[in-house]
């Protein structure tokens, strides 16, 4: 055991030991007031000066985080939010909480992780421990990290200290969070190991170690990839049920009272959110790297990935029933959040959706009690959108209403009464009569 090793966990003990998180997004930011609430000194990195902003006037900018933690935390003086990264060297421990997206071929996209890699590199100094959090495939904390900070002429594991500890956020999750998530682990050795050990089990309840990095990253793909099979399988059978005349809601309801060797996955517009869209397609591309095709979790991918296009048609065809054309009809979507009672509208598939509606010459609109505006999104530039009030004119004035995020906000009853048309993706009208509800 390196000598290091207990002077910094005594450090850790007694909170003289500072945090930095970089990437203040729905990752980093609960991270920085986790800390903050158990007595570390926080510092918060972002390229984002408007991030900075709010978060030293005290607001957040995240739904489901509320304000007063933020404000606490700031008058606690224990926490400052900054854009200078030459600040780096001041923190203890680094956490990088960066975007790992795809790129428009479906390929990881590195480069935040990489340019903070770099950043990190020009301020590295004997003690520190940095931990990578973003999703990744295996390989990444040892392959593009650590030759980065070796290079300095330090020594990871005597000089400084690398962990691959992946994030679990699932935002508006009341159940479950970072203070009551188990935080599983990987160290490029036994010592760094144990250091990320001692400094996460702080803010959670268990810490689970794996042999190395390489473990930890596989862990949080297989999370996600066992997910993303699963709600595949279900939204194929939806399309073979649908042709079939079957009610898969009734089926997957009817097949989970069995109690064992079951789980219920529920099928839907498409997948959304920063992970279970784009974490396998990490696994797939790596894959490639040692002669192997992944072929079950690409075709899962692809199944999920057209389930925006599925739904169109599904509008398409309850138009023609009614001997109206897409091209030139209104359709309202409910819900560009990527999933219930959230703001987070990453990889939602309602921007896909109203993106194909639109290039068909529909009148698209959308209504989101949590979303006002929808704009700004890498892959959909064009998209800028304000959310519709949802009246009795609103909806009684559109030829379709799209149902794609259930929040618990809509009143049900109120839109199954006044709107003409509905196709739904969730299941959400169930017992309204059929002739007005379209399953999709």
């Amino acid at each position: 055991m390196t000598s290091l090793i207990p002077h910094l966990k005594e450090r850790i003990g007694q909170r003289d030991y500072t945090i930095g998180v970089i990437g203040l997004g729905y990752v980093g930011l609960p991270a920085v007031v986790r800390f903050g609430e158990v007595g570390f000194r926080v510092l918060g990195f972002d390229i984002d000066p408007d991030k900075v902003k709010r978060l030293t006037a005290g607001e957040s900018y995240i739904r489901h985080l509320p304000a007063d933690r933020i404000v606490s935390l700031s008058r606690s003086g224990r926490f400052e939010a900054t854009t200078d990264f030459v600040r780096l060297g001041e923190a203890d421990a680094l956490l990088v909480c960066v975007p790992t997206p795809l790129t428009r071929h479906r390929n990881p996209d590195l480069q935040y992780v990489t340019q903070t890699a770099d950043a990190i590199a020009r301020t590295l100094r004997v003690g520190q421990l940095i931990c990578l959090e973003s999703t990744t495939y295996p390989g990444t904390t040892e392959e593009l990290l650590l030759p980065r900070f070796e290079a300095r002429g330090l020594k990871a594991g005597e000089d400084f200290f690398l962990v691959f500890s992946p994030e679990r956020e699932d935002p508006g999750n009341t159940h479950f969070g970072l203070a009551t998530m188990p935080k599983v682990l990987g160290g490029v050795s036994d010592a760094c190991g144990e250091l990320g050990e001692a400094l996460y089990t702080t803010i959670v309840p268990t810490v689970v170690r794996v042999a190395s990095p390489k473990a930890a990253e596989m862990t949080k793909l297989l999370e996600n990839i066992y997910r993303a099979v699963n709600i595949a399988l279900v939204n194929e059978l939806k399309m073979l049920s649908d042709r079939m005349g079957i009610d898969i809601w009734e089926v997957i309801h009817a097949a989970a009272t069995k109690p064992f060797g079951f789980q219920a996955f529920y099928p839907g517009p498409g997948l959304g959110g920063h992970c279970i869209p784009i974490d396998p397609f990490y696994l797939t591309w790596k894959a490639r790297e040692y002669g192997m095709a992944t072929r079950f979790i690409e075709l899962a991918g692809e199944i999920n990935h057209a389930m925006p296009t599925w739904v169109v048609g599904k509008v398409v065809e309850a138009l023609n029933g009614r001997g109206k054309s897409l091209n030139g009809a209104k359709v309202l979507v409910l819900g560009v959040a990527y999933k219930p009672n959230i703001d987070d509208q990453r990889e939602s598939p309602a921007l896909e959706i109203l993106t194909l509606l639109r290039q068909q010459g529909a009148q698209v609109n959308y209504s989101d009690p949590h979303v006002p505006r929808c704009y700004g999104h890498r892959h959909y530039p064009d998209l800028d959108l304000t959310a519709l009030p949802l009246t009795t004119e609103t909806l009684q004035t559109q030829d379709a209403v799209i149902l794609v995020t259930n929040h618990s906000a809509f009143d049900v009853e109120f839109i199954g009464h006044h709107a003409r048309l509905i196709v739904d993706t969730r299941n959400t009208f169930k017992g309204f009569p059929p002739n007005k509800i379209v399953k999709a």
